[in-house]
């Protein structure tokens, strides 16, 4: 992109603080920022080595294709300057660098620091099925639990929601505001809250 706006001008050369770039989708955000870092790594007063730097989109195409942009930008690069052992070593480096999701990114943090969490180092995330079948089955032993105690405050909630039949119907209630609260960033607190 050879004609920036003021404003990705602005996000392409800023430096020394925090910048949020927010704007629509098919606005240039990816550009931008591909053109940002190519400038740090190329900064003949303080050039930046690609695998220093911590690039996090939010899904796996997007990763893709910011390390397709930024590999064909040093391509470039390489073209206009092709003794640059600098430009070389950043082509290099490309293939190692920390271009990907914040969930991978996250999950490489708690990899890492396993230890320190207290966590079994073999641990990973259960696909969509496990997680289902986790959250039945917490439900069934919950609702277990409820019966076996007589619990009067279950009682009088499963004859209020509960179906005629069984209480699957209370179940599936459940499940669902479970998994409302989850877009909170504190659930517990927003169902205290509403419970108030």
């Amino acid at each position: 992109m050879a004609d920036w706006t003021c404003e990705q001008k602005s996000a392409i050369e800023v430096s020394g603080c925090d910048l949020l770039v927010a704007a629509a989708a098919g606005a240039g955000k990816t550009a931008v920022l591909v053109e940002r870092i190519i400038r740090k790594i190329i900064n003949e007063d303080s050039p930046m080595d690609i695998d220093n730097m911590l690039i996090v989109t939010f899904t796996n195409a997007a990763a893709s294709e910011m390390r397709e942009r930024i590999g064909e930008a040093l391509g470039k690069e390489l073209e206009r300057k092709p003794e640059s052992l600098m430009l070389q070593r950043q082509m290099l480096l490309l293939n190692k660098a920390s271009i990907t999701t914040i969930h991978s990114f996250c999950m490489d943090v708690v990899k890492n620091n396993f230890h320190m969490l207290d966590l079994d180092p073999d641990f990973r995330i259960a696909d969509e099925t496990e997680s289902v079948l986790l959250k039945l089955e917490t439900i069934e032993d919950l609702f277990e639990e409820k019966y076996e105690a007589e619990d009067q405050d279950f009682i009088y909630l499963l004859d209020r929601y509960g179906g005629n039949k069984d209480d699957k119907k209370l179940q599936d209630m459940v499940l669902d505001i479970f998994e409302f609260v989850q877009s909170s960033p504190w659930p517990e607190e927003w169902l205290n809250k509403m419970c108030e």
